[in-house]
């Protein structure tokens, strides 16, 4: 069976595409615990569609990475892993600081405009976070994940690469499956916001070193930690 890209998903049809990245989403936030097990049965009453509808979002979604199929036992959210969330952060960081550097070449003054948009509203869920515990509930978080991914998007949008847009906006959501699984609070940080104000300012000032410096900082967090026994991380 072929694999088909997520650009081919929103092809070939819509409302299958729009499953695809609901439940793509749903994962990245934490929605289904590591080793769960992906029923059909269960996940079509979700969607209002038949059972073999969501078998075939299911293997897609295997091809991507985002869910594992084993014969005779079906598909599972993957298991705690820092040595795929590590080389998910790698290509990650080559991926985007690419997409930067293309974006500070081509983009112009409407590239700068979304860009400093794109950062406002995601400062403003950020903040809410990190001023009030409480705020962390499922329904911020899934909104923080759009919005940081709308920013990360932006930072790339002026490359002119639909298919290095369509490889980050996959390595963002695994990425963020992954580290959700390994970290509390969502992957959500104080340090955070500093990051993402450096990477904007990086990029508005047309700098692609500090903007590359920036984006590769962002990540590295992760290179703190080490995976404790019970799938975890720990210090």
């Amino acid at each position: 069976m072929a694999v088909m890209s997520e650009r081919q998903l929103g092809a070939d049809g819509g409302e299958q595409h729009s499953i695809y990245q609901d439940i793509s989403e749903r994962l990245a936030v934490g929605e289904f615990d590591p080793g769960t097990r992906m029923k059909a049965d269960d996940l079509r009453h979700d969607y209002g569609v038949s059972a073999a509808t969501i078998r075939e979002i299911l293997f897609r979604l295997s091809y991507g990475g985002y869910v594992v199929f084993e014969e005779q036992r079906g598909f599972r959210v993957p298991p705690p892993s820092l040595k795929k969330l590590l080389e998910i952060r790698h290509l990650r960081t080559l991926v985007e600081t690419e997409g930067a550097r293309l974006s500070i070449r081509n983009g112009g003054m409407e590239w700068e405009a979304r860009l400093n948009a794109a950062h406002h509203k995601l400062v403003h869920v950020e903040l809410k976070m990190r001023d009030n515990p409480d705020a962390k509930t499922r329904e911020n978080i899934a909104m923080w994940t759009r919005c940081d991914w709308e920013f990360h998007e932006t930072l790339v949008s002026a490359c002119e690469s639909d298919l290095l847009m369509e490889t980050l906006h996959s390595l963002f959501f695994k990425y963020r499956q992954y580290l959700v699984a390994l970290v509390t609070d969502y992957g959500f940080r104080i340090g955070t916001v500093g990051e993402h104000k450096q990477i904007l300012d990086a990029a508005l000032a047309r700098d692609v070193a500090a903007c590359e410096t920036a984006i590769s900082e962002h990540y590295a967090f992760i290179d703190e930690f080490e995976q404790a026994p019970d799938g975890g991380l720990a210090r």
